[in-house]
C-alpha cells in the first residue's frame, strides 16, 4: 500500500450552515416564532430559561463521545458470524463457540472477539427493505427509506459529527477511512462531509501507515513560508467571502479552515500510527483495517466525533463480503482479518478509559441468505440479519431478538432501521427525536418518527 494518503475536501453543495441550533434543538419552530412574538410584544423569556439551561446540560453531556462505525462492505452472513444455525441444512460447515458473556456463541473463526463480549450486544432480528448494494447502503448510512427521495437526509456520520464534535478541535468532527464513499451530510452541508483517507486495497505485503502525507509541508519550505501562503489565502477568501455570503460559500471555506488549521498546528500527528508500539500495531493486524482501526481509536482520543472503517476486499477473499461464491473461504479470511482488529479495538478503548464514551457499531448493507446456494454460496437477504454494538454504556453480553431454526425469517423481537438509530443516538446522549431544519425550512428529525430505542441495551 502507498504510506501517502490524499487529502480529499468535498466540494460544497448548497445547505444550510448554521450550527447554534445543537444546543436549542428541544424547540420546534413554533417555539421559535412564539418567542420571537413575545421579544415583539415585550412578554418576559423567564418561563424559557429552564429549558435553555437544560438544552445547555444536555450539550455539555454529550461532549466527549463518539463513535466508531466498522462497515463491512457488501453485506456480511450473519449466518456465519452472528447468528449460526449448527446441525440444520442452513449452517454450513462453521461452529459456533461460547464467548464471555454467558449462553452467546458466535463463530469460531471470530475467537479473540469473543473474550469481548460481556460489552458487545448483538441484535439477530433486524429487519429491513433493501436488497440492493446501494440502495442498501443509503437506507443503512442515513436510517431512512432511499427512495423518499425529496430530501437529501445525511448519512449518520454527518448527523453523529454535528451533535458530538466541536468547532475548536484541530482535527474534522468526521474521519472516512473507507476506499468508497458511504454517505454525504445531505442537506447539513460540506461542514459536515467526511475528511477522507483513501487508498488501495488490503495488501498483506505493503505498507499499512495510513498517513497523510499531504498534511506535511513541503521538505524545502520554511515555516514562516507557509505562514505567509496561509495568510496570502486567508487575505484572499475574505474578500470573497465578505461579497458572496451563501451557505454554500461558508461551508467551502469552513472545509479550507479545518485543512489549514491541521497544517498548521499537530492535528496531523494523530495520523502517525509510527507513535504506537510495534506489539499494538502487530496486535490490531497489519492490514488497512486493522491499522484503520487503531487509527479510529487514535482520532477519537484527539476529539474526533466520528470515524468510520471498512473492511471490504482482501486479496485472500476476492469478492469480499458480497459472497455470491465460495462464501465459506471468504467468510474464513475476511473474519481472520475482523478479528484481531475489532478485539484490540475494544481492549485498547478500554485501557485508554475511552470504552464508555466510544460507541463501536458493526453493520454492513444488508445480510446474507440462510440457504446455501449451487455456487457455495450466500445472496442478498434483508429480511432477517445481524447488527452488533458496543462500549458507550450499552449492555453488553445480551442477544435481542431471534431468528427461526434456519435463519429464514424474524421470530421474536423485530427491529427496524429507525428502533437501530435511535438506540445509537441515545447511546450517545443524543435524544433521538431531535430536529434539524433543511435549507427550506422543514424540521426533519435525526430518526424517523417510528423508531424507538431498545431499553435493555441503554444504562
Amino acid at each position: 500500500m502507498s504510506a501517502r494518503m490524499p487529502l480529499c475536501i468535498p466540494y460544497p453543495s448548497p445547505a444550510a450552515n448554521v450550527r447554534p441550533e445543537r444546543f436549542f434543538t428541544p424547540f420546534s419552530r413554533r417555539d421559535f416564532l412564539g418567542m420571537s412574538l413575545a421579544g415583539l410584544l415585550g412578554v418576559s423569556y423567564s418561563g424559557w430559561l429552564p429549558r435553555l439551561a437544560m438544552g445547555a446540560a444536555e450539550a455539555a453531556k454529550q461532549q466527549g463521545k463518539a463513535c466508531i462505525l466498522l462497515w463491512m462492505q457488501g453485506g456480511p452472513s450473519q449466518t456465519d458470524t452472528f447468528d449460526l444455525k449448527p446441525g440444520h441444512a442452513n449452517g454450513g460447515p462453521f461452529k459456533a463457540i461460547e464467548t464471555a458473556a454467558s449462553g452467546v456463541q458466535i463463530s469460531e473463526h471470530l475467537p479473540k472477539l469473543a473474550t469481548q463480549f460481556k460489552d458487545l450486544a448483538i441484535i439477530r432480528s433486524l429487519v429491513t427493505t433493501e436488497g440492493d448494494h446501494g440502495l442498501g447502503t443509503q437506507l443503512m448510512m442515513t436510517g431512512y427509506q432511499p427512495r423518499q427521495a425529496a430530501v437529501r437526509y445525511p448519512c449518520l456520520g454527518s448527523l453523529l459529527s454535528k451533535e458530538l464534535g466541536r468547532d475548536d478541535n484541530d482535527l474534522p468532527n468526521y474521519v472516512s477511512l473507507s476506499p468508497m464513499r458511504l454517505g454525504d451530510a445531505g442537506f447539513l452541508g460540506a461542514n459536515y462531509s467526511p475528511l477522507t483517507v483513501s487508498g488501495q486495497s488490503d495488501d498483506p505485503n505493503a505498507r499499512a501507515n495510513l498517513t497523510l502525507d499531504d498534511l506535511a509541508p513541503p521538505r524545502d519550505r520554511a515555516a514562516d513560508s507557509m505562514k505567509r501562503q496561509f495568510d496570502v489565502l486567508r487575505f484572499m477568501q475574505k474578500g470573497f467571502n465578505a461579497q458572496y455570503t451563501s451557505d454554500s460559500t461558508k461551508a467551502h471555506a469552513a472545509s479550507y479552515a479545518k485543512a489549514m488549521r491541521m497544517v498548521e498546528t499537530q492535528g496531523r500527528k494523530a495520523f502517525q500510527l509510527d507513535e504506537e508500539k510495534a506489539e499494538l500495531r502487530d496486535a490490531y493486524g497489519r492490514n488497512r483495517f486493522g491499522q484503520g482501526c487503531l487509527l479510529a481509536r487514535r482520532l477519537v482520543e484527539r476529539g474526533v466525533a466520528f470515524v468510520e472503517v471498512t473492511l471490504s476486499q482482501i486479496p485472500m477473499a476476492g469478492g469480499g463480503w458480497d459472497t455470491h461464491n465460495d462464501n465459506f473461504n471468504q467468510v474464513r479470511a475476511l473474519s481472520e482479518v475482523l478479528d484481531p482488529a475489532w478485539a484490540t479495538l475494544m481492549s485498547d478503548l478500554r485501557d485508554h478509559g475511552m470504552l464508555d464514551k466510544t460507541l463501536v457499531v458493526w453493520m454492513g448493507e444488508f445480510g446474507r441468505t440462510p440457504k446455501i446456494n449451487p455456487q457455495g454460496g450466500r445472496d442478498h437477504f434483508p429480511m432477517a440479519w445481524s447488527v452488533v454494538l458496543g462500549g458507550a454504556g450499552i449492555k453488553g453480553g445480551q442477544v435481542i431478538g431471534k431468528t427461526d431454526a434456519g435463519g429464514d425469517a424474524v421470530a421474536d423481537r423485530p427491529v427496524s432501521v429507525a428502533d437501530f438509530y435511535a438506540t445509537i443516538t441515545e447511546a450517545l446522549g443524543v435524544k433521538h427525536t431531535r430536529e434539524n431544519i433543511s435549507p427550506e425550512g422543514r424540521p426533519i428529525r435525526l430518526v424517523d418518527r417510528a423508531g424507538k430505542p431498545i431499553a435493555e441495551l441503554l444504562g
